[in-house]
């Protein structure tokens, strides 16, 4: 997967998704440092992990980083800014001039369109791939010239309005229109939970995932209701992990000990319970079985493990491949001799499956979900 990819790849191989704030004063090896970790997409951030007194040193950062990157003859993360307003987008880009090519796109924060934001930052986005020559399109000039990269948009929903009942379903409708009007434009669709809890002034503490918070898993249910359906749908990512140094335990642990075997392992899951990650791997789980595709993560280290959690396994994708593969219906026993696969509803899971087979791969049969974990915190 590159910067080349097609979209709907790029969209499900993204991965965990690490944000860094924008004003960090060693940007450029920062993108470096994690990418040759194995980092797929990163995101610059010049909303809220900035000081309002600092947002203008930040942009400044952000420019001259991103013109230093488009120099260098280097493979490079999908890289994003994660901007405030449609001018500040808009003035990042002309800024960064020609080196705005190094960028996949635009996150979006508080995506809604109650009041004209979302269509704001999409002619926005409009204005800076016309200028910029950005917009997949071919040069004009050039016959048999190849398309230049697409710059698109990650919106986050997180506004008020997403999030109180009474205003949801409105609040969707609308995002949902838009988003369907400006499809190409959208490369997916985040979900910002941290603002989802702060509504009800929540956090979550590092025993819980963030289904166990309910006004927030409703929130979520409602967004894949909406946006994530087979037909017509969005790739929706995973919510933000925050944890990441050791903290005192109230609940118990959330990874069982029997996969943890033998003595290497059991020295693995002691490791990941003194990082803080059982209910992070608990969490992505979760993600899975609601539909949500990668994950926004803060820490380096929360990478590889997101990445090893996407990873197909040897029996889920015989299990898609079998089902795929029979378009006209019925149900048959499992490659694997343990489920009964119905042909027809399963169809979109098959599809999804082996999209995300082309991003992460497939595990070798008898590999475990522990001999992932292991692999990449090695």
């Amino acid at each position: 997967m590159s910067a080349n990819s097609a979209p709907d790849l790029q969209a499900v191989a993204l991965g965990g998704t690490l944000y860094t704030p924008a004003n960090r004063p060693n940007l450029v090896k920062d993108v470096l440092r994690q990418r040759d970790l194995g980092c797929v997409s990163m995101v610059l951030c010049l909303e809220d992990s900035i000081p309002d007194a600092d947002v203008a040193a930040a942009e400044e950062n952000v420019v001259a980083s991103l013109q230093d990157l488009a120099f260098r003859d280097d493979d490079l993360p999908l890289l994003f800014v994660r901007v405030r307003t449609p001018e500040q987008m808009l003035s990042v880009a002309r800024r960064a001039g020609a080196a705005t090519s190094v960028l996949t796109g635009f996150v979006i924060p508080k995506f809604d369109n109650e009041h004209g934001r979302a269509t704001a930052f999409i002619q926005a986005l409009h204005t800076i791939q016309q200028e910029l020559s950005l917009d997949g399109k071919s040069d004009g000039g050039v016959p048999g010239s190849a398309p230049s990269r697409r710059l698109r948009i990650m919106p986050i929903l997180e506004s008020p309005a997403v999030i109180h009942v009474e205003t949801r379903a409105a609040a969707l409708t609308r995002i949902q229109a838009v988003l369907a009007e400006h499809r190409e434009d959208i490369l997916s669709v985040r979900i910002g939970a941290t603002d989802m809890s702060s509504a009800f002034g929540l956090r979550r503490s590092r025993d819980l995932t963030i289904y166990d918070v309910n006004v927030v898993a409703s929130v979520i249910g409602d967004i894949v209701n909406m946006l994530g359906r087979p037909e017509g749908g969005f790739v929706i990512s995973g919510p933000v992990w925050e944890h990441y140094s050791n903290t005192e335990r109230v609940l118990r642990p959330q990874l069982r000990i029997t996969p943890f075997a033998g003595l290497q392992e059991q020295e693995l899951r002691q490791r990941i319970m003194t990082a803080n990650l059982d209910t992070l791997i608990r969490e992505i789980e979760l993600d899975l079985a609601n539909g949500l595709l990668g994950k926004t993560v803060i820490h380096p280290t929360h990478v590889a493990l997101v990445h090893a959690m996407s990873v197909v396994s040897h029996e889920e994708y015989l299990d898609a491949l079998a089902i795929a593969g029979n378009v006209t219906g019925g149900a048959a026993a499992s490659p694997y001799g343990n489920k009964m696969n119905e042909m027809k509803p399963h169809q979109a899971w098959a599809r999804r499956t082996l999209l995300r087979a082309d991003a992460f791969g497939v595990s070798a049969a008898g590999v475990t979900f522990v001999d992932l974990l292991e692999a990449s915190m090695a």
